[in-house]
C-alpha cells in the first residue's frame, strides 16, 4: 500500500484521469473529492463489498438453476 500525506486542497493523481482531492479535515474525519471518468465506478468500500456480495449471490443462484 502506498501511503501519502496531503493537506487540505492538495490532491493525488491516478492514471492521468483520476484525481483525489482532500476537501476537508475535521477532527478524525477527512472528506475526499473524487474526479473520475463516468465509466470508472467509484464506491465507498462498504458499498463495493455489498455489491460484490450481491453479485456472488446472483451468480450462485444462476449456477444452481443450471444444474437442475
Amino acid at each position: 500500500m502506498l501511503v501519502l500525506s496531503r493537506k487540505k486542497n492538495e490532491s493525488i493523481i491516478i492514471n492521468d484521469d483520476i484525481v483525489i482531492v482532500v476537501v476537508e479535515i475535521r477532527g478524525d474525519k477527512v472528506r475526499l473529492g473524487v474526479e473520475a471518468p463516468k465509466e470508472v465506478p467509484v464506491h465507498r468500500r462498504e458499498v463495493y463489498d455489498a455489491i460484490q456480495r450481491q453479485n456472488r449471490k446472483v451468480q450462485n443462484s444462476e449456477e444452481e438453476g443450471q444444474i437442475e
